[in-house]
């Protein structure tokens, strides 16, 4: 690990503002940071601890929630109202890493959460989100984890979150402060960036602004929530795939579908034409492959990950008959 500054913001001003500076990083529950400095994947100059800044409540706002930026994961999948109204968020959250890491990991540390490529880690190969312009080894390389969908030349390595996979699903929007001291509100779904010829810029955040909040609308009511991962190993294992769901039934048809996948491409996945195949038809297998057609119309394997297309698709049709079975 090379050798680095430290400061420990007082005011979530002071943080935003000492973060602008080059080189400079923001730290709290640091499970993945830390990891990433101790194999040089990641060296700045200066941390910048927001651990005792006030951002660790969990509020009622406007019949939704609003989520502290260094709410513990532990915490929030256990939260009564989490797990009353947002079921498909707890789950989640209770999917990924381990007891011990999500007891540190933080809901902004989440969403900023950087790849498990394996070549990303690996500082000997070219990777252009680590070394712009180095070269992407993944993609001549070994592939069972990286994406099928939203790929570039450049990239094609995948986010690792599941709680944010939930989040997009929920139509989370993040709240934050630029050094500047203004405020904005970003959707989840324009937060993430695609790789494109740059995929080391992964969000839409400028240097040094805050993630102070993430809120949560009212879920949509008599929707039922559904969070499948299909993984490797039943516990501390990544996603092959994921899907989280949030689907209402309506005189015989999908009302709402809202529809979000993990494991298949380089941000939390939501495509439009996935839910607008549903919507106004019956649940029924004409629908579900309808919608299984519109997520994978663009997809493409890399050879060793080819089986993730029809395991989206199979995973897709179980999770929507799941969500729209009638209760015995």
């Amino acid at each position: 690990m090379k050798t680095f500054a430290y400061a420990r913001a007082g005011t979530p001003e002071q943080a935003a503002r000492d973060a602008a500076a080059p080189g400079a990083r923001f730290i709290a529950g640091g499970t993945n940071l830390l990891d990433l400095m101790k194999l040089q994947v990641e060296t700045p100059e200066t941390l910048v601890d927001i651990t005792r800044l006030p951002l660790n409540d969990i509020e009622d706002k406007n019949g939704g929630l609003s989520i502290g930026a260094l709410v513990p994961n532990s915490d929030l999948a256990a939260d009564p109202r989490v797990v009353a109204r947002y079921p498909v968020l707890a789950r989640a959250i209770l999917a990924g890493a381990s007891g011990q890491l999500r007891n540190k990991a933080t809901t902004a540390g989440n969403l900023l959460q950087r790849t498990r490529c394996y070549y990303f880690y690996d500082t000997a190969a070219p990777c252009n989100k680590r070394d712009p312009g180095n070269g992407c080894a993944a993609t001549g390389g070994h592939t069972r984890i990286l994406a099928v969908l939203g790929t570039s030349p450049q990239c094609i390595a995948t986010h690792p979150s599941d709680m944010a996979v939930a989040m997009l699903a929920l139509d989370a929007t993040v709240v934050t402060l630029k050094p500047d001291g203004d405020r904005r509100r970003i959707a989840l779904a324009d937060f993430h960036r695609l790789p494109g010829d740059t995929p080391h810029i992964e969000t839409v955040l400028e240097a040094g602004e805050l993630i102070t909040h993430v809120d949560l609308p009212a879920p949509p009511p008599e929707a039922r929530q559904l969070y499948r991962k299909v993984r490797d190993r039943a516990s501390y294992a990544f996603a092959l795939v994921s899907v989280a769901g949030v689907v209402a039934v309506e005189d015989g048809r999908i009302a709402h579908a809202a529809l979000a996948f993990g494991g298949l491409a380089p941000k939390p996945w939501r495509d439009p034409a996935v839910e607008a195949a549903l919507i106004g038809r019956e649940p029924a297998t004409a629908a579900f492959e309808a919608a299984a057609d519109a997520l994978l119309a663009n997809a493409k394997g890399y050879g060793a990950n080819d089986f993730k297309i029809p395991l989206a698709r199979r995973t897709l049709i179980a999770s929507l008959r799941d969500l729209t079975e009638t209760p015995r």
